[in-house]
């Protein structure tokens, strides 16, 4: 699937991350209810004929439709909220993001979200891992984003906002807990690091109004798409698209799993930038995976072009100069954008 629209030749926006330069984890612990509560006797593995509950959104929202059309990588923005995983999928990726190990090593906390998990990896959550990575899961994200997509890096699968509202915890005095009357926490107006996400309810969000992602639009308009509720997804081009999540009200908690994807084809441009991320992850494991599919994107670049060349040549058809040099110069740009992510940090 590739998209049909023509794209112009602009400046990516620029993403302005936490202000969290390392990896942090949460001063306050998650209530023990939460994590009793997501226990299950049996861990299965993913299966899409059981676990996949795919329905198509009932419409999706064109970058045209909000001004930006030519901008991206696909004539689709955003739509959603529609059905993706079953309620027993739902609860084996609970199972993986409360066990305790997975608590242990994978917690994160910045300055945007209190409390996240992050980079459990196929070893500590193999349904989730293997969930994202079905040839059929992608096939219906690629569908709604209208190009064909594959997850950026492993670290970026899962990452989990925890936002709860509970009167139960092993140690109360550690945790900062909200009142009925208090408003979960939304993120501020941003762009993602990576081309599109998609946002997956973790949560029963009965008795729960608003959480919905506002889109703005270049003339300073605003859109709305509903909030989704469980096992409901949203898609979206977030790092073209000035997005924020609205605060919720009710429930007794919001979780959501938010996946970053990047364009399959590796001729399709890719403008992931790590400042949204680089301070909440193993900074080792993210830097390994961003540097591994950017020199294998590199590699296939270079070995198309050559194909390219020899084609020509055979053919007895002049060099061209000009499209040689755009070549070169795309691939300088992309190695500058990669010694320009990846920093020592103090």
């Amino acid at each position: 699937m590739a998209p049909s629209a023509t794209f112009i030749d602009v400046e990516p926006p620029v993403v302005i991350g936490p202000s969290t330069k390392k990896a942090t984890r949460p001063s306050n612990e998650l209530p023990w209810s939460l994590i009793d509560g997501a226990k299950l006797a049996k861990r299965e593995e993913f299966d899409p004929v059981k676990h996949l509950n795919f329905i198509p959104p009932k419409s999706i929202l064109t970058m045209k439709e909000i001004g930006l059309e030519g901008h991206g990588i696909s004539p689709h923005a955003a739509a959603g909220p529609f059905p993706l995983f079953t309620p027993e999928a739902i609860a084996q990726m609970r199972a993986e993001i409360f066990d305790e190990k997975v608590l242990a090593e994978c917690q994160y906390s910045s300055t945007f979200n209190k409390n996240m998990v992050r980079g459990m990896g196929p070893a500590r959550a193999p349904f989730t891992y293997a969930a994202w990575k079905s040839p059929e899961v992608l096939a219906r994200i690629s569908e709604v984003a209208g190009i064909d997509l594959v997850p950026s890096i492993d670290f970026e699968i899962a990452n989990i906002n925890i936002s709860i509202r509970d009167e139960n915890s092993r140690v109360e005095h550690n945790v900062n807990l909200m009142s009925d009357k208090e408003e979960l926490p939304a993120v501020a107006w941003h762009y993602d690091s990576f081309p599109f996400v998609c946002v997956t309810m973790l949560s029963d969000c009965t008795g729960m109004f608003g959480g919905e992602t506002a889109l703005r639009m270049p003339s300073g308009d605003i859109i709305k798409v509903r909030g989704p509720a469980m096992g409901t997804a949203v898609v979206m081009q977030g790092r073209y698209i000035e997005h924020q999540a609205l605060k919720a009200m009710g429930g007794r908690e919001r979780i959501s799993m938010v996946t970053c994807f990047r364009p399959k084809s590796p001729l399709v441009k890719d403008e992931t930038v790590l400042v949204g991320v680089r301070g909440i992850s193993n900074i080792s494991e993210l830097y390994t995976q961003y540097t591994e599919y950017r020199l294998e994107i590199l590699e296939e670049r270079v070995r198309h072009q050559l194909k390219q060349e020899r084609e020509r040549e055979t053919a007895k058809k002049p060099f061209n100069v000009p499209e040689m040099k755009r070549f070169l110069t795309n691939q300088k740009l992309f190695i500058e954008s990669m010694l320009t992510e990846i920093q020592e940090l103090d």
